[in-house]
């Protein structure tokens, strides 16, 4: 008697025929995942940008141009967000004076030595320059406005660049009313990348530079730095330039200024002609590895993101601290706890620096002051005031930027070591010029 083998032949074969079934449906249901995923990237690809209203020449608010550009609209309005604190930065405005008392010193006897605070996000641009204190201490020129309202164009095209600038900031602070503005960046029409602020385009021209001849990544760092720069007011007309003719570190800058022989006021304990740096991102960034591997501010300060098929600019513009992994990690692969780890070593190093200058600007503004009161000449201490001024450019040249050294940490670490050396040449020279009792 026989075993009934084709039983378990047919037994076998249904078992084959049931995972084949299996198989396929798992392959279909794969396929059908894969066409609809397919066919929703090409409908975000229809979609976007929206383009469902026309943007007129003259439109500053980002909420109608949010409407075709819904992606940037919505993380701009996180410039808004308030109190981020990165342990040099962030957006919460805590007044620096308070943190660091010796700027009452350093500033003397003008308008920064009363109210300095931490920057707060675009969307406050306008807000804080209508609120600083500031604006009672000295009489500011309307060229303030040029960076800190949307207006600022429009109102240059209606009044003249020169009278635009030296109309005084209070009469026409009630004309403006929008902060940072898509416009300021994009063009209406073909939303490319432009330049509108003049000061900017004068600088460019001074050095030679073509601005026509720029590249998309070269604007991703120009229209940054429209703003994020060093600034004086010129002459009468309190023209806003910027002092490039001569170059963009701080010895082409100190010797711009030398030669105009400018001075933003007189130090109210020395005596001494000085000048206050602002915010010198943009040359302090020129001279960095990141900056020659052509590497542009929107890369790290507006990184970009993808939502399905689309890939946008992160417009919420912050520090890359509050995201690393986004504003570092495309270049960087090592996790991000190291990479902020290396961020911070660069930043307390320059923080430091930055102490170790305050200590010696203040012995050096003691000597100055001690040799006036000894009764030491102006010709005589005329050496000691011109080392103080040096050395408290290139102090604020690198306290005023809003990196604390990243941008170009060992641009920084030079420059604050010329600092010191000169605030300690500043006091030595008044030493030597206090009168013998």
């Amino acid at each position: 008697m026989t075993m009934p083998e084709p039983k378990k032949g047919r037994r076998l074969t249904w078992l084959w025929v049931a995972l084949a079934f299996f198989v396929g449906l798992v392959a279909m249901a794969g396929i059908a995942f894969l066409l609809t995923n397919i066919q929703t990237h090409k409908n975000e690809e229809v979609e976007y940008p929206l383009k469902t209203v026309a943007i007129a020449a003259d439109e500053l608010d980002p909420a109608v141009w949010g409407q075709n550009f819904p992606r940037e609209y919505d993380s701009f309005k996180k410039t808004e967000i308030d109190g981020v604190e990165t342990p040099y930065g962030g957006s919460n405005s805590y007044d620096k004076l308070a943190k660091y008392p010796i700027l009452k010193r350093v500033w003397a006897g003008y308008a920064f030595s009363v109210d300095f605070n931490e920057e707060r996000g675009h969307f406050y641009a306008l807000t804080d320059q209508k609120e600083t204190k500031r604006q009672d201490a000295v009489k500011q020129p309307a060229a303030c406005a040029n960076c800190h309202a949307a207006e600022a164009p429009q109102l240059i095209a209606e009044m003249g660049w020169d009278n635009f600038n030296k109309t005084p900031y209070k009469e026409i602070s009630s004309t403006l009313h929008t902060g940072s503005s898509c416009a300021d960046c994009h063009d209406p029409t073909t939303m490319e990348l432009r330049i509108t602020r003049p000061a900017f385009k004068n600088a460019m021209e001074a050095r030679g530079v073509d601005l026509s001849k720029a590249t998309r990544q070269e604007m991703r760092t120009y229209v940054c730095a429209q703003c994020h720069v060093e600034y004086y007011f010129k002459g009468e007309n309190k023209a806003l330039t910027f002092p490039w003719e001569k170059g963009l570190q701080i010895e082409n800058i100190n010797d711009y200024y030398d030669a105009y022989d400018f001075k933003d006021w007189t130090h109210k304990e020395t005596g001494a002609p000085m000048l206050k740096m602002q915010h010198p991102e943009f040359e302090l960034f020129s001279t960095s590895l990141h900056y020659r591997s052509g590497v542009a501010c929107a890369d790290c300060h507006m990184p970009y993101v993808r939502e399905g098929s689309v890939k946008v600019s992160d417009h919420w513009v912050r520090s890359p601290l509050d995201n690393v992994n986004a504003a570092c990690g495309t270049c960087h692969k090592q996790d991000e706890q190291e990479l902020k780890d290396r961020i911070l070593m660069i930043q307390n190093n320059t923080a430091s620096l930055l102490r170790n200058t305050e200590v010696a600007l203040g012995e050096a503004m003691d000597a100055i002051v001690a040799a006036m009161a000894a009764g030491a000449t102006d010709d005589q201490l005329k050496e000691a005031r011109d080392f103080h001024r040096k050395a408290s450019m290139r102090y604020d040249f690198v306290m005023s930027e809003n990196s604390t050294g990243f941008h170009s940490p060992q641009e920084a670490a030079r420059v604050l070591a010329n600092a010191v050396d000169m605030a300690r040449q500043a006091q030595l020279s008044a030493e030597h010029a206090t009168p013998k009792q």
